[in-house]
């Protein structure tokens, strides 16, 4: 219930209540809270095991955390009948990535030492986007279809 409280927030709300309530009372008041926080979870159990009941034999294996969306989630995707495991285990992103980027890399590289030795294109056939075509300046754009668009 209080899984983010820390030792330094207990011994806050501690010496909080002792100044507040007084070393008298301060007994009395843990005891009333505690029987308080007893009540509420006798009723919600209660509540509960009614809306069990009233569901019927069919949902006897209900459980009221499956609500949550990330346990509903959860608790479906467990079974695997769609193979997302395998799917996810044959699928490595940073591999994919790590060959994308090589192979970008490689072919900056031969752009690069393809420049230098011919303007135009390289001996595998490759075309250097960087560069303007020759003899295009910027007028020499297609005309405009109105049609087309």
């Amino acid at each position: 219930m209080f899984n983010d409280v820390g030792p330094l927030e207990l011994v806050t709300i501690f010496v909080i209540a002792v100044l507040v309530f007084g070393p008298d009372k301060l007994p009395k008041v843990i005891q009333d809270i505690t029987r308080t926080i007893r009540k509420i979870r006798e009723f919600s159990e209660s509540a509960k095991a009614d809306i069990r009941q009233e569901l019927g034999p069919e949902f006897k294996d209900f459980e009221f955390e499956d609500l949550n969306p990330k346990t509903f989630v959860r608790k479906h995707l467990d079974n695997d009948e769609l193979g997302l495991k395998e799917i996810r285990n044959g699928f490595d992103l940073k591999k994919e990535m790590a060959e994308v980027t090589d192979a970008v890399n490689s072919r900056e590289a031969d752009s690069a030492s393809s420049s230098s030795s011919s303007p135009s294109s390289s001996g595998s056939g490759r075309i250097d986007m960087t560069k303007k075509p020759e003899g295009s300046g910027d007028d020499d754009r297609p005309p405009f279809d109105a049609d087309a668009t």
